[in-house]
């Protein structure tokens, strides 16, 4: 299934942050909607992500007041972020995501955000009745 499709099914629903807003905003926001990562807007543009992994990493790795965290400290800026395109295959987009061990991707047409997908690792075990 190409990437087009599987945002018609589930949606292009997106929530976002501002690059200025607090990690405590952001893990709220992630908080209260369900999600693990939220599309960060820079001056009207995408500026990157934030997700749960690099609010919980940040908090491991710095001795610093939390409460003056701003998500464009700890976000994976645009240029950084792995990215897919709505012609892409899903099995291939999920084989990147394994490899790269990341769990939401951006999928962009024209280079503006179109979507955001999130890993599903499937284990094959065999039939459960």
């Amino acid at each position: 299934m190409k990437m087009r499709e599987l945002l018609k099914e589930k949606g292009r629903d997106i929530t976002t942050i501002e690059a200025e807003a607090g990690i405590i905003e952001a893990a709220q926001r992630m908080a209260d909607r369900k999600i693990g990562a939220l599309m960060v807007e820079d001056e009207g543009r995408m500026g990157g992500i934030i997700t749960e992994r690099d609010i919980v990493t940040a908090m491991a790795r710095m001795e610093c007041e939390f409460k003056g965290l701003r998500v464009r400290d700890i976000m994976i800026k645009s240029e950084n972020l792995i990215v897919a395109e709505l012609d892409d295959n899903e099995d291939q987009v999920m084989a990147v995501m394994i490899r790269k061990n990341i769990r939401h991707m951006p999928i962009v047409e024209s280079r503006e955000l179109a979507g955001l997908v999130k890993a599903q690792v499937r284990f094959l075990t065999g039939f459960v009745e």
